[in-house]
Formats: C-alpha cells, sequence, structure tokens
C-alpha cells in the first residue's frame, strides 16, 4: 500500500513538473532559411547573408565590424580587404562604408580607403618630421610614398600647418611644404649669389647650376629687389627668358652708350645688341629724348653729322658742281643708309629740284649736269649734218628718240662693279634715274588688209611686233655711246671719280639722244621741204582711192545688215564697227599726223588710246570731226559712222564717190571671188561653216554680208526658202555638230588627261562626220560657181 501512494506521488510530481515547464519546439535547418527568406522578402527582418552562406548579419553589426577594423588597421583600410574580413559581398561592404564616412566627420572615403582623423595626424607627423630634418616637403613625394591623391593630401596639409606640420607652403607652388629655416637659408644664398653678379645673366641657369627652386626663388628675387636689397632688375618675367641686370652693369651701359654718342656723333644698332641691349631703337628712343636724333636702317646719326651734309649740299648747289658725302659719314653705315641719310637732307633744305644723287652717295647740281649736256652742242651739230648726208631719206619720231635712250645691260653691271671697288663693300641697286629702254614694249597685232573690197576677215589676225620693232630700229638714230660720253666727260671735268662719270653718263643719254633726234629732224626737215610736195601727192592719191573703196564696202555691208532683225542688225554693225571701220579711222588718223607733221609709229594698228592722243595733237578744225569718227566706233550704227566719214575726209582735203551699179557688181564680184578662194583653201569646219552660209546669203539677196561667228545661225536662219530644204538641212545637220565639236574640245581642254574614253569616242565620231560632210557643204556654193561659169 506504501509502495502505491509512493508511485502515486512520484507521478503527481511528475505531472506537476510537466505541467509546469517550458514547451520546447525544434526546426530544421531547410525550415529556418525558408522562414527567414520570408522574413527579410516582407522586409520584417534586415539581415545579410555572409558569403559562406552560414552565416547572417545586421547591417548594424557590418557598421560595428567595420569601425573595429578601422581601428585595428590604424585609421585606413581597403574596403576590398575588408570584404574578405567580414564576408561580406562588397556591396554591402560599400554601402556601409559610405554611411560611415557620412555620418562621421573623422573618417574619409578616399579612392576605395576609409581613412580616419587619427591616421591622418599621424601621417602629418611624419611629414613634419621629415621637414624638420629636410628643411622642405614635395608633396608630390608624399603622394608617391603614401599611395594619396595630391588634392586631397594638399588640402589635409594645409589644414595641419601650425598645428601639427611647423612650416609654411609657398604661395606660388602649392606641392612644397618649407620651415622657416630654409626659406632664411633659400634667402641668403639668393641675396649672397645676386648681390655678387655683375653682368646680365638668364636666371634659369643659376636656377639649374645652383638647385633653387624656381617659383620661391622668382618671389624672393622679387621681394629683394622691391626692397631695395638687390640694385637690379629682373626683365622677361618669371618665364626662361628672365634676365637678372645688376645696376653695376645698366650704369657701365649707360655710361659707354653716353660717351661714344658725344664723341662719335652716332650709334650703331648692331654694337647696342652686342651690348646687350635687346632693343637698341627703343632704348635709343627712351634714354634720349631731348636729342635730335635722325634714325637709320643700322644706326641713328646726331645733329653734328646732319649739320656736315647739309653743309655739303648747300656747298653742292651754290657752286654747282659735285660732292662726295661718304667721307664726312661714319663708316659703319650701309648704302641704305647713306641714301636715307641724304634724301632727309636734301627734303630739309628743299634741293629736291637743283641736285641729285649719284652712287648712293655723291650729291650733283642740276646745273652742274646742264653745264655738261652744254658740252655736247657742237658734237650734235657736227654729227646730224654728217647723218643728213648719209641717210637722206627717213623720218624721226620720239619713240625713236626713246629707243635711241635705251642704255645696254652690262652696264648697269659695270657700274656696280667700279662701285663696289670704290666703297670696297657689296651694293645692290643701280642709279638713282632709271634709263629708257624697250624692256615694256607691247606686242602689237595688226589686221591684215585687201585693198580694193576684199573681204577682211577676223580670222586673219597676225603677229606684227617683229615688223614694228624693226621698222622702229631702222628709224633709230643713236648719238653716242655710254662710253664715249664717258671719255668726253673725263676730258672736261676734272677730279671726278670713274663710276660718278659712268652713272651720270647714263643718265645723260636720255636727254642727250633726245635733243640730238630734235637735231637730226630740224636738219632733215630743213633739207627735205622741196623733195617732199610730188611724193605727198602720190600718197594722198592712193589714201583716196583706198580709202573710197572701204567706204562704198562699208555701205554694201549696211545694206546687208538691214535684212536681218534689231537684235542681229546691231551685232553685225558693232563687227563692222570694229574691223573695216576702225581700218578706214585709222587711214585717215594716221594721214592727218602725217600732213600735220606728228610722229606716229604703227600706224596700221592703231589703238583706240593711240588714236585719242594723237587726236589732241591735231589742229581743232581737223580734230572735231575725226573724233567724232572716232567716237562713233563705239556706237551702233554704220550709217552715223558713214555721215561723220564723209566729213572727216572732206576736212582732210580728200573726194569720197559713192559707187554706181557697175562699182558695186564689180565689188560683189571681187567680195565673192575672195571668199570663194577661202573655202576652197580652208578645212577647218567652223570657218567652212561661216564662209558657205555667207556666200549663200550673198547668192540668194545679192547683198554683201561680213558677219562675226556668233551670228552664223541667224544667217542660216534667214536662209529659210532661200536654198532647197535639202540644202538648208545639210547646213543645220552641219552646224550642229560644229557645235558638238566645240564643246568637245572645250570640255578636253578643261578635263586635261583626265578624260573620259567615252567622250573621246564621241568626239572622234562626230570629227568623222564633218570630214564626210565637208565636201558636200563646200559643193553648196562650189557647185554654183561651176554652174554659172557653164552657163556664160
Amino acid at each position: 500500500m506504501d509502495a502505491g501512494w509512493e508511485e502515486i506521488r512520484r507521478l503527481a510530481a511528475d505531472f506537476q513538473r510537466a505541467q509546469f515547464a517550458d514547451t520546447v519546439q525544434r526546426l530544421s535547418e531547410r525550415n529556418c532559411i525558408e522562414i527567414v527568406a520570408k522574413l527579410v522578402a516582407e522586409k520584417k527582418v534586415d539581415v545579410v547573408h555572409t558569403l559562406d552562406g552560414k552565416e547572417y548579419v545586421t547591417p548594424g553589426q557590418i557598421c560595428r565590424e567595420i569601425r573595429d577594423e578601422l581601428y585595428v588597421h590604424g585609421g585606413r583600410i581597403n574596403i576590398v580587404d575588408l570584404q574578405k574580413i567580414i564576408n561580406v559581398d562588397l556591396v554591402h561592404i560599400e554601402a556601409r562604408a559610405n554611411e560611415i564616412a557620412r555620418s562621421d566627420r573623422a573618417t574619409q572615403l578616399v579612392l576605395g580607403q576609409l581613412i580616419d582623423e587619427k591616421y591622418l595626424n599621424g601621417l602629418a607627423e611624419e611629414v613634419n618630421d621629415k621637414l624638420q630634418e629636410a628643411g622642405q616637403v614635395n608633396i608630390a613625394e608624399v603622394c608617391k610614398n603614401y599611395d594619396l591623391p595630391g588634392d586631397f593630401l594638399t588640402q589635409e596639409l594645409s589644414s595641419r600647418l601650425g598645428k601639427v606640420i611647423q612650416g609654411q607652403m609657398d604661395q606660388y607652388d602649392r606641392g612644397v611644404i618649407f620651415t622657416e629655416a630654409f626659406l632664411s637659408r633659400h634667402k641668403a644664398r639668393i641675396r649672397g649669389l645676386f648681390s655678387a653678379v655683375t653682368r646680365p645673366t638668364p636666371v634659369s641657369s643659376l636656377i639649374g647650376l645652383h638647385g633653387f627652386q624656381e617659383h620661391l626663388l622668382y618671389s624672393v628675387l622679387e621681394e629683394l629687389v622691391n626692397g631695395g636689397r638687390l640694385k637690379g632688375t629682373v626683365v622677361g618675367g618669371r618665364q626662361d627668358k628672365a634676365i637678372y641686370i645688376p645696376d653695376i652693369y645698366s650704369r657701365t651701359q649707360s655710361n659707354w652708350v653716353d660717351s661714344f654718342l658725344r664723341q662719335n656723333g652716332y650709334l650703331e644698332f648692331e654694337a647696342l645688341t652686342r651690348l646687350g641691349i635687346p632693343d637698341p631703337v627703343s632704348y635709343i628712343k627712351r634714354r634720349f629724348k631731348s636729342n635730335k636724333l635722325l634714325f637709320l636702317r643700322t644706326a641713328c646719326v646726331g645733329q653734328a653729322i646732319v649739320d656736315q651734309v647739309e653743309a655739303s649740299v648747300e656747298e653742292v648747289v651754290s657752286s654747282a658742281t659735285w660732292a662726295d658725302v661718304q667721307p664726312i659719314l661714319p663708316s659703319c653705315l650701309s648704302t641704305e643708309d647713306i641714301g636715307i641719310l641724304i634724301n632727309q637732307v636734301m627734303r630739309t633744305t628743299n634741293v629736291q629740284s637743283v641736285a641729285r644723287v649719284l652712287c648712293d652717295a655723291v650729291v650733283v647740281s642740276e646745273k652742274f649736269v646742264s653745264n655738261c649736256l652744254a658740252l655736247f652742242e657742237e658734237t650734235m651739230q657736227l654729227r646730224a649734218q654728217k647723218e643728213i648726208k648719209n641717210n637722206p631719206v627717213f623720218l624721226i619720231s620720239e619713240d625713236d628718240a626713246k629707243q635711241a635712250a635705251a642704255l645696254p645691260e652690262n652696264t648697269s653691271a659695270s657700274r656696280k662693279d667700279k662701285r663696289e671697288e670704290r666703297r670696297k663693300k657689296a651694293s645692290e641697286g643701280g642709279g638713282s634715274v632709271k634709263g629708257g629702254g624697250l624692256g615694256n614694249a607691247r606686242e602689237i597685232r595688226i589686221r591684215k588688209t585687201k585693198k580694193k573690197g576684199g573681204r577682211r576677215d577676223e580670222d586673219s589676225d597676225e603677229d606684227a611686233a617683229s615688223t614694228a620693232q624693226g621698222r622702229s630700229k631702222q628709224a633709230e638714230i643713236p648719238f653716242l655711246a655710254v662710253d664715249e660720253v664717258v671719255a668726253a666727260l673725263e676730258q672736261k671735268v676734272c677730279d671726278c671719280p670713274e663710276d660718278v662719270l659712268s652713272e651720270l653718263a647714263e643718265q645723260l643719254m636720255r636727254p642727250l639722244t633726245k635733243a640730238y633726234q630734235e637735231v637730226v629732224r630740224s636738219a632733215f626737215l630743213s633739207s627735205s621741204a622741196s623733195s617732199s610736195g610730188s611724193k605727198r601727192k602720190q600718197n594722198v592719191k592712193d589714201l583716196q582711192e583706198e580709202i573710197t573703196n572701204l567706204y562704198n564696202n562699208i555701205r554694201l555691208f549696211e545694206k546687208g545688215t538691214k535684212l536681218f532683225s534689231d537684235e542681229t542688225q546691231a551685232n553685225i554693225a558693232k563687227h563692222v564697227l570694229k574691223t573695216v571701220c576702225t581700218d578706214v579711222t585709222n587711214s585717215l588718223v594716221t594721214f592727218a599726223a602725217s600732213d600735220s607733221m606728228i610722229s606716229a609709229d604703227c600706224l596700221g594698228s592703231l589703238t583706240s588710246e593711240v588714236r585719242v592722243k594723237i587726236l589732241e595733237k591735231l589742229p581743232d578744225e581737223t580734230r572735231t570731226p575725226l573724233m567724232k569718227l572716232h567716237n562713233s566706233l563705239n556706237g551702233k550704227s554704220i550709217e552715223e559712222f558713214t555721215g561723220n566719214l564723209e566729213t572727216s575726209a572732206e576736212v582732210c582735203g580728200l573726194l569720197l564717190k559713192k559707187g554706181d551699179k557697175k562699182r558695186e557688181r564689180q565689188a560683189l564680184f571681187q567680195h565673192r571671188q575672195a571668199l570663194t578662194e577661202q573655202l576652197k583653201l580652208t578645212e577647218d569646219p567652223a570657218l567652212v561653216l561661216h564662209l558657205t552660209s555667207v556666200l549663200l546669203f550673198q547668192a540668194a539677196t545679192h547683198c554683201m554680208l561680213h558677219a562675226p561667228g556668233r551670228c552664223v545661225p541667224q544667217v542660216i536662219g534667214s536662209l529659210v526658202g532661200k536654198i532647197s530644204e535639202e540644202q538648208h538641212r545639210l547646213l543645220s545637220r552641219y552646224q550642229a555638230l560644229v557645235v558638238k565639236q566645240l564643246v568637245g574640245q572645250s570640255q578636253a581642254k578643261k578635263a586635261g588627261e583626265a578624260e573620259d574614253p567615252a567622250d573621246g569616242e564621241e568626239v572622234e565620231a562626230v570629227q568623222r562626220e564633218l570630214h564626210t560632210l565637208t565636201a558636200e557643204v563646200k559643193d553648196l556654193v562650189l557647185s554654183q560657181k561651176k554652174h554659172s561659169v557653164t552657163e556664160e
């Protein structure tokens, strides 16, 4: 019984313990992971999974661990190393590190590293220790040693200057920190070095030689110069060209310049440059503001030298002689300088009109030159009489006199050689007066003409420059050669250098030749006045017949022109005025000029400008109608020109006879014959088309036509209904081929060698077809001539 109750009490106690005991529930690892993932997904729990997947870490724990590791590593740690230590993904490490850097001012995130104030203070202490030992620290070296950016270190070290770091930063170069002791030593070295300099010295060479810190040196040097401790100046700024010039050198330099100018009266720029003055002109103008100096190319001269030259020039003018000013000038002056000086003196004394300069340094009075010209008057008379006897028939013009004054090419070269020998230095440039010559003569193109109604074709221009030049040479009457003039001057002018006489002779050649031409002309006119009457009558008769024929041809051309429209009439009229009418005008102007004893060379090729110059020299009664005739060439009316032509011919004493029916038929026949002969000989498609259309027009209308090439399409168009349709189609086809050929040739010239082969084949095809049709086109005119001969 006791055992039973004992068992009951034991069971009751177990039950009681079971009632009061806590309930324990066990979950599997898988269930735990799922539960945590669910809580994280519902954002009820903020934890981070470790990289090995065995643990969860809260963000707060990550922050605490980062701070602990930062402390353990001495205040600087890389977040990549933190990833390995904390065993959490780098993204979470970076997020917590940024959070720490934002919340804690003593901690910074620099280039992926966490750095706290403790580490920076230690770094500053190390820098200070090195600074006190070396005197200066370069922040670039600190950056290299501690692997930190320069801007960051500059800012942090600057904030600790005077606290942890006992030093100062260079205000011109914030990459250098130095101590006061270093600055004092540096300043003492600079002061001692530059106090010992006695000549201009480049600052850069001293920096490299003594190892100065560049920016610090410039600032200390500027302070010492401005404070008056160093007597000198720095020129060139803070660049490689900076030069220190001590006052002792400047004073010595200025004393030398002042003494040289006072003793010699001039300063040479090159000498000042060798003395160390970089800009001599500015230096002289700044130093000698009150002095009256004349600046030349290579030197400047004082008033004393200028006064000597002025005295020499005035003496030359007053005594009608010459003077060489080179001996009284400094030997360093160049030829150009001497010329500038003499010209300035001549302008100041106002003697340009009564004196001239020879050989760059010899002043000659104009009166002296006139006296030299007078020495040849007797010789001119004798040679003129002799010339008239040897050449009794020729005419001298003003242009011939100019050509006779042309100087030999080797004369200027010999003059330079003599001048070089005299001056013993190289000299360029010739005399002060240029001689006349034929070097600038223009080529003159004249139009070949046919008398008695012959057609003047615009494509028959010929170059007659050689003929005109030959005619000028035949009419040229030289006086004396340069050597002969020099020899004559040597006999009559004493003590004058040979090179001066040579240049004087060259300048005398032009006036001597011109004067000689006038002497010969006067002698010739006086000797030939009696024998010129009969010859003039024959010339007048020939000219009257020529102008009458041209006048009748112009009237016939005008008649043919009126068969076209107004625009085409204007184009053809302009062409007639520029060709046939211009030739008639030139003939009348030539006759009037020769009748008034006015010289005019190359009369067959007068230009508009030359005609005006000749007309201005004619008497008023002749000039007025001829000027109207000349002006009508620029108009558009042939009728106006013929009216002025009749008046002008009457003034010139010529009688124009209007042609009758018989003379008109003869002119038509001769014109057609001339064009037909030209058509037979030519093979040029464009010219064949031109001649054929004009001849067909004359055959159909019995009117002469003198049309330019651009009016050929209008001429062909006027033949509609006057020739057969087959003939007109042939002409039109031929015209189209000619146009294609001309366009193709123009494009080929522009394209050059880069011509397209296809275009080349097309051009060849056009040329073949033109060659085939040329004979047929010619037969349109030549066959008519054969029929007319057969009928006759």
